[in-house]
């Protein structure tokens, strides 16, 4: 937590996350048009916001895209905001400074954390339908994880699996897995109170993707979620990056993932009034 402390007291770079904030995956180049720097002093500043997590970057052909990683400042948030008895959920979904909303273009969701596993046992976390079931709010999925297999889904023990149309794009055991993801469905109309006419207009958003990156990192392993291709001003993001009220979507999900691997135990339930749901 220091280096986030270090990173954040020089004014260049709380900056640079000002501007990662307001349009996030830009290149360095479109960083640099914004600042009276070099572009030395730029890629500098980057390497300190990128050493202490502030900042993670994602390969998009020649250019390297840099966006704004929330995982420090939630770690923040639950260590001071916890202790006046705000609720771990209450807190994600008021950070606005690192989950502000995406220009109208299509968005990008990129969130990198460090967990104290291996690579095998992520994998297994991520496509066994038993580890699922504990961290996914008692869902199950399953699949054979064979690119252009269906990855369904399973509401509740013993009930019936769902196919909502999600395949799988890549997967490469321990290093990389990759699925589309699925379209809101009614009960989601139900959990946010939308009206018909809200649920027929989400509906009219583009199936979006998710991706999971793995990496040895020392002892412990770096997994960096990209989740991309959603439409313009899409509702679906603000779900998945935990903007939309009564979604912790994937900080909340990945914080009890990491918490099962780490300790055996998933983050707790959260109380009724602060329930969450995954977009």
């Amino acid at each position: 937590m220091d280096d986030v402390f270090r990173a954040l007291a020089d004014a260049s770079r709380r900056r640079l996350l000002d501007d990662l904030n307001r349009r996030n995956g830009q290149s360095l180049r479109e960083l640099c048009a914004g600042l009276d720097m070099t572009r030395q002093s730029v890629s500098k500043h980057l390497a300190v916001l990128a050493a202490a997590n502030l900042v993670t970057t994602v390969r998009r052909g020649r250019e390297k895209l840099h966006y704004l990683n929330p995982v420090p400042i939630n770690a923040v948030a639950e260590r001071w905001i916890d202790r006046y008895d705000r609720e771990r959920v209450r807190a994600l979904a008021d950070l606005r400074t690192a989950l502000e909303r995406e220009p109208m273009d299509s968005p990008t969701f990129v969130y990198t954390t460090y967990v104290n596993t291996t690579p095998e046992k992520l994998w297994t976390a991520l496509t066994e339908p038993a580890f699922t079931r504990r961290y996914w709010g008692g869902v199950a999925l399953r699949s054979d994880w064979r690119v252009g297999s269906p990855v369904l889904w399973q509401d509740e023990p013993g009930g019936e699996f769902r196919d909502l149309g999600q395949r799988v794009l890549v997967a490469e055991p321990f290093r990389r897995l990759s699925y589309s993801w699925h379209g809101f469905q009614p009960e989601h109309a139900a959990h946010f109170g939308w009206s018909d006419e809200e649920l027929a207009a989400r509906l009219g958003e583009r199936r979006s993707r998710v991706t999971f990156d793995i990496a040895p990192y020392g002892g412990f392993v770096k997994l960096t979620v990209t989740h991309e291709d959603f439409s313009p001003g899409s509702e679906m993001y603000r779900a998945v990056s935990g903007q939309l009220d009564g979604s912790g979507g994937w900080p909340e999900l990945l914080a009890s993932l990491k918490s099962l691997l780490e300790t055996g135990e998933p983050l707790p339930e959260p109380r009724p009034e602060n329930a969450t749901a995954q977009g």
